[in-house]
């Protein structure tokens, strides 16, 4: 299966319930990793990393489930990394405490970023029922609510040494296809918030017997004004459906390329994804909300729960906001300025 392929898959299951392309959105990218072999650099050489990856490979297949655990308070980077591993005589062992750990409630093994004893960074894996874990059902946004995105808390977990994988140069900000992977696992799923939302939106009607005295039709599918707001919806989320998939087929190109030509297609995918996202949000977002023009007060019971749209899209859309991608684009484009491949948000450093 193609990336292309593997993102339509995600909009339609985005469009039955866009918590679950969210929810498994580090387990994908884990995946995704370790067939870019990307997931940490092993020092004993490249059999060693292989071995490792098939290791990795063999639980995937077998369903194994894997979380994330990387952001604080602070910061993501590594300087401002509470959380550490620190080797001891048995392996390591792993302590700290994480704000986002999406995913993480319904895995069976968590991703966690660390700083290593020597200042660098490791992506930890550990078993989500490891002595000393502890996963809260803490997420409080209005959206999303079922992403198992709440805290996480490590207390001296014991690590076996073939579970800490050390990025030797950081890994931060260096060109990868991650980064616009992991944008497109979310706009895949506000994508299919706005598939949903017309969806919704054509059911209301179809059902709906009361009409305005102001209308123009018998009933309420038959009014030219209520046809113009579903045939406008409509427009607008097939053109975000349009622009994720044209990111992504730059995507798959860029992760097959030959190495003389990678640089330059990761970019091109990159540049394009965050375009992409520049679209896709306001769209979603007006067709989430535009949809109540078809009806009355009852658009709005809470038994049809319409609002949840708006509200699972206005989520989606405030990861990696909008304002600041606009400006990294022009930028890009104004100045030659390169893009930023790491996103982590934190206390502003004086």
């Amino acid at each position: 299966m193609g990336i292309e392929t593997f993102f339509r898959l995600l909009i339609d299951l985005g469009e039955a319930d866009s918590n679950l392309p969210q929810l498994l959105r580090a387990h994908f990218a884990f995946v995704n990793g370790l067939l870019l072999g990307e997931e940490g650099e092993d020092t004993d050489g490249e059999d060693a990393a292989r071995e490792d990856a098939a290791h990795w490979f063999r639980l995937v297949a077998g369903g194994a489930v894997f979380g994330n655990a990387s952001h604080e308070r602070t910061s993501a980077t590594v300087g401002d990394l509470v959380t550490t591993v620190t080797a001891d005589e048995d392996g390591y062992r792993l302590s700290g405490e994480k704000h986002y750990s999406t995913g993480s409630l319904f895995a069976d093994w968590i991703n966690v970023s660390a700083r290593t004893g020597s200042g660098g960074r490791a992506r930890v894996t550990v078993r989500a029922d490891s002595p000393g874990v502890t996963l809260r059902d803490d997420w409080d946004g209005f959206g999303q609510t079922l992403t198992g995105s709440g805290s996480s808390l490590f207390e001296d977990v014991a690590v076996p040494a073939s579970h800490v994988r050390e990025r030797l140069e950081g890994g931060d900000g260096a060109p990868t296809p991650q980064t616009a992977f992991l944008q497109l696992v979310l706009l895949s799923s506000l994508v299919g918030v706005g598939r949903a939302a017309v969806r919704d939106a054509v059911e209301f009607v179809r059902t709906r017997t009361r009409v305005y005295s102001q209308g123009s039709g018998a009933t309420a599918a038959e009014d030219p004004l209520i046809q113009q707001v579903v045939g406008r919806i409509s427009a607008r989320a097939a053109t975000a459906e349009a622009t994720v998939l044209a990111a992504a087929q730059l995507l798959a190109t860029a992760q097959s390329a030959t190495d003389e030509e990678r640089a330059h297609l990761i970019d091109a995918a990159e540049l394009r994804t965050i375009q992409a996202q520049l679209t896709a949000v306001p769209d979603v977002l007006a067709v989430t909300a535009e949809m109540f023009e078809v009806g009355g007060a009852s658009a709005t019971s809470t038994a049809r729960a319409l609002d949840r749209h708006w509200r699972n899209a206005r989520t989606l859309a405030s990861h990696n906001p909008v304002i600041y991608q606009e400006r990294a684009i022009g930028d890009r484009l104004l100045n030659g300025t390169g893009l930023v491949y790491f996103w982590s948000t934190g206390e502003k450093k004086s």
